[in-house]
Parts: C-alpha cells; structure tokens; sequence
C-alpha cells in the first residue's frame, strides 16, 4: 500500500465521475490484492483464492450443503464438488451424508482446515498492520466503514462457471 503519500485527492467537480473513482479504487485494491496474495503464498498447502473463500464459507456457515456453497461461490455444482474433492484429499474438508436426506452433501471444515484459515488471517492480519502503521485511527475507521458499506462485489457474468479453478 501506499504510506509514502496521502492519498490522491478526487476534485469535488469529479466526485460524480464515477470512472475516475473507480480507477483510483482499482490501484488500492490492487495493493490489497498483493498483500492478500503474500500472505497467502507462504501458507501449506497452497489453495486458490477460490478454495479459501470456500473454506472461509463453510466455516462460517456450519450447515452449508454442496449446493448452498456452490451458490455462495457462484459457480456450478460440478465445479463445487471437484473443488470439495481437492479440499477434502488435503484434509482441510470433511463431507457427510446428512442422516435424514442421502441426497443432501453436508460440509464442515476440520480441524485442519481450522488451523490453515488461522494461519491465513494470521500472516493477513501482520502484512495490512504494517501497511496501515501510522494511519490515524479514525481514518481507519473511515476506510473500514467504506469497505463494510460497499457490500459484497456484484455479480459481473452469471453464466460462468470456471472449472479450470486449482
């Protein structure tokens, strides 16, 4: 991230202009991309961005099923079930039968998979604290504020379904 200048500054004549805002947006994200990344490519195994937003998914949503999750993920049901396939024969996932409903897949994140989210958010956490090390506190404030008011990002093509995911 960038801590050597203040931040670019939109003229209140642009504030409307919402490519101008978008692009300057795109370098930030961009930054926290990178970070995400770094702190990612350090945790065993290696898993996709995909895969941890999976795990992250069925851990905070201790009853997903296959289908729920491949909706949660917007991707087809096949795509989900290799995707669980590799998280499982890494033994971050455990599938199971429901009792009631053969039909119905439940998901539950093991213990192991418990150890190598902690570990992600862990290294996160220490890279965006650095990053963000002398950022006045309610400018802090702020930046979160903003990103919790954005939402979740908008479906761009509700078609895909990229089975090429690691």
């Amino acid at each position: 991230m960038r801590r050597e200048q203040d931040p670019p500054q939109i003229p209140s004549h642009l504030v409307g202009e919402s490519h101008l805002v978008g692009e300057q947006a795109v370098e930030v994200v961009e930054d926290l991309v990178a970070l995400w990344f770094s702190a990612v490519e350090e945790v065993h195994p290696r898993l996709s961005p995909r895969q941890i937003r999976a795990l992250r998914a069925v851990r905070h949503r201790p009853t997903l099923n296959l289908t729920a999750l491949a909706d949660h993920l917007r991707i087809g049901l096949p795509t989900a079930s290799r995707l669980c396939d590799r998280l499982e024969a890494a033994g971050l996932l455990r599938r199971s039968v429901r009792p009631g409903d053969r039909r119905e897949v439940r998901l539950e994140v093991t213990d192991r998979g418990s150890l190598f989210l902690a570990d992600v958010t862990e290294r996160l956490s220490a890279r965006l604290t650095t990053a963000l090390d002398g950022v006045p506190p309610a400018r802090l404030e702020q930046v979160l504020r903003t990103f919790h008011e954005a939402g979740p990002p908008a479906r761009t093509d509700p078609g895909a379904d990229p089975a090429n995911e690691h």
